[in-house]
């Protein structure tokens, strides 16, 4: 049974290892072509750690021998072994939306927020991918606080050129 759980705790310590480290003992199993990802730090400690736990589990309650505790203790481990495999695949492969840009600003709606004069600069409350964004503005003409505007075009990543909305 001493085995067994030197094998599990093996494991665990072998699983806090390549959360420390972060994949820089990686490269130790990269040479094994076609096993991409399955040879892992993360696949061997959840195989490892089922394998001792089950094997001290089953050897200590049912009394069997240590062949049928080492059997169900492998066919625990490659259950935990692939699901962890299958697991780090789909967060590897795990896509977002793409990011927004402020292009996208062009002919959206806002409000001014420090006043826009003739010939300067003024501050308005946008909304990008939903969250409320103050961006420096530039209007044809002076543009009181408070007033609703349409945004005509992009200036630069931090400013715009807006025109008041005609109700």
């Amino acid at each position: 049974m001493v085995w067994f759980l030197g094998l599990g705790i093996g494991g665990l310590l072998l699983l806090v290892l390549s959360l420390v480290f972060d994949g820089v003992l990686e490269g130790l199993f990269d040479g094994f072509g076609g096993l991409d990802g399955f040879l892992s730090l993360p696949v061997v400690a959840g195989f490892l750690s089922a394998l001792g736990f089950t094997g001290a589990l089953v050897l200590g309650t049912t009394g069997t021998g240590a062949g049928a505790a080492t059997g169900a203790g492998a066919a625990a481990g490659i259950g935990v072994g692939w699901v962890t495999w299958r697991f780090s695949r789909v967060l590897l492969r795990d896509t977002t939306a793409a990011a927004p840009r402020g292009e996208e600003l062009t002919g959206s709606a806002g409000s001014v927020v420090t006043a826009v004069p003739a010939d300067g600069y003024g501050e308005v409350l946008l909304y990008l991918a939903g969250q409320p964004v103050k961006y420096a503005a530039k209007a044809s003409g002076p543009v009181p606080r408070g007033t609703e505007v349409w945004v005509e075009s992009v200036l630069s990543a931090t400013s715009v050129h807006v025109r008041p909305v005609e109700r």
